[in-house]
């Protein structure tokens, strides 16, 4: 197949980035696919300034090709919710688990600008960013860096927004993604468009370079989406189930027994509407999902609870997170999963040639 203008620029084999995931995508799990021809990334957005430094120092250690590291972009969140109130809905299931009342935590997250300035520092290959946007002043202090600049879009008006602060690349993600939605315009229901859909409009409204997320597991999910009009496509579930991914036993036991109708949006785990296997905690925590404070608070105070019940075995109160296309999941080392889905994507193009003789 003849590579695309993504592929040339970031210098990558395959038309295939790894999702960044929090929690499932350690050093080991993007060096792998980016030693596998594939543009390998991690997830930053839970770390410390001095540890995206570290993770950036430990991936040019285990890989000599591209790479990508991921941030939250996290707007100042007002503290005028009442946390003895949700702390005490949330008690019952820390009862469960043996953990005792949690106190009010010091901070709720790490400072953006500090992430976003160690970032600069550790100047990965490609920088990408989710929930919000950069301004184009900081754009370019990326690319002065070394570092291709990608944005994540949930709409036309996000990817447009990503374009005009000169990113190099557009991530649009469907509906269908695993984990949180990206929205930073407008309303998160009415942002919640499915890939098939968003694909080609974005295409018709932004010249940069677009990669398609969610709800791909193979192949021929991979043709689709640049048919479409993306010129590469990022896999987070797929990857899950890689022994890489590092995840929790009874995560990647979910993601095995998962169908096609186990997954929906939640925003009781973590304030933000993200995409999951249902469970216990979802199921008994729907009636109050409107009370619950908005990221990263609500993230903090159920953090605890989920890390207890990874090391505990009890899928019931984790945040399993997973994409639409979950029960397509294939357990397989990085680099296999990595070649088969490039052999899948030349099939699937010979079958549409093959078609259209």
């Amino acid at each position: 197949m003849k590579k695309t203008a993504f592929q040339l620029a970031v210098g990558i084999e395959h038309p295939i980035v790894q999702g960044p995931m929090n929690g499932g995508s350690p050093p080991e799990l993007a060096a792998a696919a980016s030693n596998a021809g594939a543009l390998g990334s991690c997830a930053a957005a839970l770390l410390s300034p001095s540890s995206i430094i570290d993770t950036a120092r430990t991936l040019r250690t285990l890989t000599d090709k591209p790479f990508n590291m991921n941030l939250f972009l996290l707007e100042p969140v007002a503290f005028d919710v009442n946390i003895a109130h949700v702390q005490s809905l949330l008690q019952p299931f820390r009862d469960e688990l043996g953990l005792a009342p949690l106190p009010v935590p010091e901070k709720f997250a790490e400072d953006c600008r500090d992430q976003i300035a160690a970032l600069l520092e550790a100047a990965p290959p490609v920088a990408s960013f989710t929930f919000g946007i950069l301004s184009a002043d900081v754009v370019q202090q990326f690319k002065k860096a070394g570092s291709q600049v990608m944005g994540t879009a949930t709409t036309v008006a996000e990817a447009q927004a990503w374009e005009q602060a000169g990113a190099d690349y557009v991530c649009v993600l469907g509906s269908e993604a695993g984990g949180h939605r990206a929205t930073f315009l407008g309303d998160f229901e009415q942002s919640c468009i499915g890939l098939m859909a968003l694909i080609p409009q974005v295409a018709a409204s932004v010249r940069i370079p677009i990669v398609a997320a969610g709800g791909m597991m193979n192949g021929r999910g991979i043709a689709a989406a640049l048919l479409l009009g993306a010129q590469a496509a990022q896999l987070g579930t797929a990857f899950l189930n890689c022994p890489e991914s590092g995840i929790a036993s009874a995560w990647r036991t979910q993601l095995t027994q998962a169908r096609d109708d186990s997954t929906r949006l939640t925003r009781t785990f973590t304030g933000r509407p993200a995409r999951g296997i249902v469970n216990d905690f979802m199921e008994k925590m729907r009636p109050f999902e409107a009370l619950m404070p908005p990221y990263p608070i609500q993230n903090t105070l159920t953090a605890n609870m989920r890390q207890t019940a990874a090391k505990q075995d009890r899928p019931e109160f984790m945040s399993l997170w997973a994409g639409q296309g979950v029960s397509m999941s294939r357990p397989m080392p990085t680099a296999q999963l990595v070649q088969t889905l490039a052999n899948e994507l030349t099939q699937a193009f010979n079958s549409i040639q093959q078609l259209s003789v």
